[in-house]
């Protein structure tokens, strides 16, 4: 099944539904295939191996974020003048 990104913003249920069904949805923008949505059982078992995944976990290895808590209160209290 083939929709553009117009039908997926005004009909996401009805297209869950086709792949719910079993149905792979090809996803088009500009009439040019850009996404596919395919049905979980389909898929392949994903490798969690960081080398080829580098999209998660982008700041694991970093050391100056120990404590993730206290990063982030640090950053939304603002700058003191």
């Amino acid at each position: 099944m083939e929709i553009s990104t117009k039908q997926l913003r005004v009909q996401p249920g009805r297209i869950i539904t086709q792949v719910n069904k079993g149905l792979d949805v090809t996803i088009t923008y500009r009439g040019k295939a850009c996404a596919k949505i395919i049905p979980i059982n389909k898929t392949e078992i994903i490798s969690t191996d960081d080398t080829e995944n580098d999209l998660f976990g982008i700041w694991k290895n970093r050391n100056d974020l120990e404590n993730v808590e206290q990063y982030v209160r640090d950053m939304r209290k603002g700058r003191k003048f």
